[in-house]
Order: C-alpha cells, then sequence, then structure tokens
C-alpha cells in the first residue's frame, strides 16, 4: 500500500479548504465584490483565511442585531412639534421642489424629518473644536450624552475624561457611549473614574466581548455630543491628540466638525438614546422619555437659528445601503458642481457609476484625499481608486498641510453634508453613522470657501504622474484593489 506523501495531504487540505471556503462566503448574502475579495482570502492562505475571517468576515451577531432593532423612537413626537411650531423664515433654505425628492428619501421611514430651525456652526480645526465643545459642556445644567468611535486615554482624553467627571460631580447626568475596539487603550478602570463620580459609560453593543463573540467589525463610527438637549455636536473629530495635531506621523490634522442649536439637536439626542438603550445590560440602564432630554425649545430658542436640517443615521441593522443611496441622490441634485472630501476612497460600483454620470454630464466633479496613509494598505487601494477616477475626468487633489479627515459634500450652492460616512465599503455596510445634511446657501459659501482654501495646499492628480508611479506601487494598488470591499 503506497503511503500518503505531504504532496497528497497539501492536495487534500487545499481542496477542502477550497470547497469550504466556497460553502462560506456563498452560504450569506453579499455583494458580488465582497464575494470575490473573501474568496482571494480564504484560498490563498489556507486556514489563516477562515481565522481572520472568523473575526471580521462574518455578519452582526442575531443577538445584536435584535437588540438594535427593536428599540423604540421617544423622541420624534418633541421633534415634530419643534418642526410644526417653528416660525417661517427660511429665507436662506433651499427646499425646493428639486430638494425635496431627497428630503422625502432620507426620511422615508419617517425617521429623519427635516428641521428649519437651528443654527450652526464650523469647525475645521481641533483645537477650536474642542475649546468651544468644552466651554459647552462647563454651561451644561442638566444631561451632557457623549458618544465616539474613538475617546484616547491621552492628553486630551484625560482633560475631556477630568471635566465630564467634573460635571458629573455637580449633579450633571453624564452618560459616555464609546466603541472598545476605536477606543482601543481606554481600560475600563480608566473609565471608572467617571463612573465612581456618578457618570454612566457603556461599550457599543458591537464592540462589547468582541473577542469572545470573534467580530471585530461593525463599529459605532458616530461621533454625537448632545448638552441639555439644546446644544450638539457631530461631524469627523473623535477624542485624540491626534486630533490636535500632536502626533508626527500625521501632523496637521484637517477635519470637518458641527455646532448645532435647535431641534436638530433632538434628533442627534434620540440616535444616543437609541443606541444607549441598545447597549444597555442591566434594566436600571435604559433611558426613557424625560423632559430635560427632549425640552420644548421656546419662541426665543427657535429663532436664534433658521437653517433647514436633516440629521440622518445608518447602520448594518438595516438591509439596504440607505446612507451611500442618499449620499448618491443628494449628488444627482447637481447641476454645477459636486466637491467631495473624504480620508478613505474605496466606493462601490454604484458610487462609481454615479460619479461617471456626473463627470460625463459636465458637472464639475472633484474629490479631495490625503497625501498620506493612516493604513498603508487601505491608502494604496485609494490610490488605485483616485487614478481609474482620474481617468474618466475627476479632479482628485491630494491634501498635503497634513492628514485630510474631514468627510464633507457640497452640490451646487444650496446643499452641504457633514458627517461620519467615508466614501468607503466600511461605511456603507459595515459601520453605524451620522451624517447632517444642510440646505442652505449661506451654510454652503462657508463651507466653499473653506474647500477652496484646501485645494491652494493640495497638489491635482494628472495623468502624466500617474503614469510615473513605480512598478512596485501599481502592484500594491492592484492588490489592495482587489480586497478593496473587505477593508
Amino acid at each position: 500500500m503506497t503511503a500518503i506523501s505531504w504532496i497528497d495531504i497539501w492536495h487534500i487540505i487545499f481542496f477542502a479548504n477550497a470547497i469550504l471556503a466556497l460553502w462560506t462566503v456563498f452560504h450569506r448574502k453579499r455583494s458580488v465584490a465582497a464575494s470575490w475579495a473573501w474568496l482571494i482570502v480564504l484560498i490563498i492562505l489556507p486556514v489563516v483565511g477562515f481565522i481572520i475571517y472568523g473575526f471580521v468576515g462574518r455578519g452582526i451577531s442575531q443577538e445584536n442585531l435584535f437588540a438594535i432593532n427593536r428599540q423604540k423612537h421617544i423622541g420624534l413626537s418633541n421633534v415634530q412639534k419643534m418642526i410644526t411650531e417653528a416660525p417661517a423664515k427660511i429665507d436662506q433654505n433651499d427646499t425646493s421642489p428639486s430638494a425635496h425628492i431627497l428630503i422625502k428619501y432620507l426620511d422615508k421611514n419617517q425617521e429623519s424629518p427635516i428641521t428649519k430651525n437651528n443654527k450652526l456652526k464650523l469647525y475645521t480645526d481641533g483645537h477650536d473644536k474642542f475649546r468651544d465643545l468644552f466651554a459647552d459642556i462647563r454651561q451644561a445644567k442638566s444631561s451632557i450624552n457623549v458618544e465616539y468611535y474613538t475617546i484616547y486615554n491621552d492628553a486630551i482624553g484625560n482633560e475631556f475624561l477630568k471635566l465630564l467627571i467634573q460635571k458629573a460631580k455637580e449633579g450633571v447626568q453624564v452618560r459616555v457611549l464609546y466603541d472598545a475596539w476605536g477606543s482601543f487603550g481606554a481600560s475600563k478602570s480608566w473609565f471608572n473614574q467617571l463612573t465612581e463620580a456618578g457618570g454612566d459609560v457603556l461599550p457599543f453593543i458591537t464592540s462589547r466581548n468582541m473577542i469572545s463573540r470573534n467580530r471585530i467589525n461593525y463599529h459605532l463610527h458616530r461621533k454625537i455630543v448632545v448638552i441639555d438637549g439644546v446644544t450638539s455636536w457631530t461631524g469627523g473629530f473623535n477624542v485624540g491628540d491626534q486630533y490636535l495635531g500632536r502626533k508626527k506621523k500625521f501632523g496637521y490634522w484637517r477635519d470637518t466638525h458641527l455646532r448645532l442649536v435647535g431641534s436638530a439637536s433632538l434628533l442627534l439626542q434620540e440616535r444616543f438614546v437609541m443606541d444607549w438603550n441598545a447597549s444597555a445590560v442591566k434594566e436600571e440602564e435604559l433611558i426613557s422619555f424625560d423632559e430635560k432630554l427632549f425640552p420644548d425649545l421656546d419662541e426665543n430658542d427657535i429663532s436664534k437659528g433658521d437653517m433647514a436640517v436633516q440629521v440622518v443615521s445608518d447602520g448594518p441593522d438595516n438591509d439596504e445601503p440607505y446612507m451611500r443611496n442618499g449620499l448618491v441622490r443628494l449628488m444627482m441634485l447637481a447641476r454645477k458642481r459636486v466637491w467631495i472630501q473624504t480620508p478613505y476612497l474605496i466606493p462601490d460600483e454604484a458610487m462609481i457609476a454615479a460619479w461617471q454620470i456626473l463627470a460625463s454630464s459636465g458637472v464639475d466633479l472633484r474629490i479631495m484625499i490625503p497625501c498620506m496613509p493612516d493604513h498603508p494598505f487601505i491608502y494604496r487601494a485609494t490610490q488605485w481608486y483616485a487614478n481609474q477616477l482620474v481617468k474618466i475626468g475627476v479632479k482628485v487633489y491630494t491634501y498635503n498641510n497634513g492628514f485630510m479627515h474631514a468627510k464633507t459634500i457640497i452640490v451646487d450652492d444650496k446643499y452641504a453634508t457633514v458627517g461620519s460616512v467615508n466614501q468607503d465599503y466600511r461605511s456603507y455596510d459595515l459601520n453605524f453613522e451620522d451624517n447632517v445634511f444642510v440646505y442652505d446657501r449661506a451654510f454652503n459659501k462657508e463651507m466653499s470657501g473653506q474647500f477652496e482654501k484646501d485645494m491652494e495646499q493640495s497638489t491635482l492628480l494628472t495623468p502624466e504622474m500617474i503614469k510615473k508611479q513605480s512598478r512596485w506601487l501599481r502592484f500594491l494598488q492592484n492588490f489592495s484593489r482587489l480586497l478593496s470591499p473587505i477593508l
């Protein structure tokens, strides 16, 4: 009887691995691109590929999905009341018939109503953002609700935590919801300083026990702070020293964030409450309706702002890429220009098709990306897509004055959006995100002015520059692009 050789054993392992890979990939509904990407990983990395898949390839757990989907809206009635009572001071807003197509889509589940009584302030520098955010926190009277992807245990993180501890000791209800994976290094004992002072801290449901549940995807990528139900913050900045330009690796950190005053804050408050309740472990941790959380804004408060705003959130608990589709619908309103800023440029086929239509229709489509990576593998994929977009007429700029982390879109002179959504598969399908859609010409003008300032410190990517890229760099770009749907 002939002994089985090591080559035969390897053939058996490879064949069994391939069969298991096919079953693993195709037994669950996913995009064609993601299916092929996972097949590549599972087949070229036998055994090891399945270990990687076990942590980052599996779907959101049914336990987590149930906990998220069973959450009920508790503040929408107050938001609707604010909309009804808001004065018709919308001279600068654009809620024209064409805009209402987008507004209707974004509110198709009656979860993201248009609010017209808001005052917004734009922030692009971390020092300015944290200075004013801390000032608002110091003025808090009843509640401070914090929701971040990243809260680092560093200089600014400790300053932030110390301030929250101070407010908790003053009797203000302080709650912090964070993503444990994104806040790597911020230990439970570190957060215990706040709980001992009377505050409450929870890891987001999908980042709790992530090793034992074998899942490290599905991040809480939102960045939300709501103070007394009236003032709120959201956008691209997390809490960490790098967002203040204190890390040599990145240099200056260019981001975009918003401060909102008005009824849009009630929508961000409700988003926080729903995320908190989904993550709560004990019955006593659940938040119920409280007028202090969802105050009736009086006439004086309402009259301070007249910007039309929609707050939209999305996540893998939805069956469709709701936010991605909303962004496509927004850009399809364009007649003159679409200007985009994103740190990661790994779009799916639907987004690429939308950009190709816009560029072919004569719309001035510009996309600004960083000149440096924070994740080298992802950056090579970004470069590949940037090269391809240049070929179809998109103007791609690389920002040279540090790291570009802003997530913004400007459409014509009427519309703009700021939030946590990157132009990549992860934001479209895997992360829990939020964006603010603004229908206001003055705000659009301010956003456009900042984009033009950023262009002065950017380089336009040209076909000649692409031709000069080395063969090795092109190989890395092509290989990274193959795996882009699962990055």
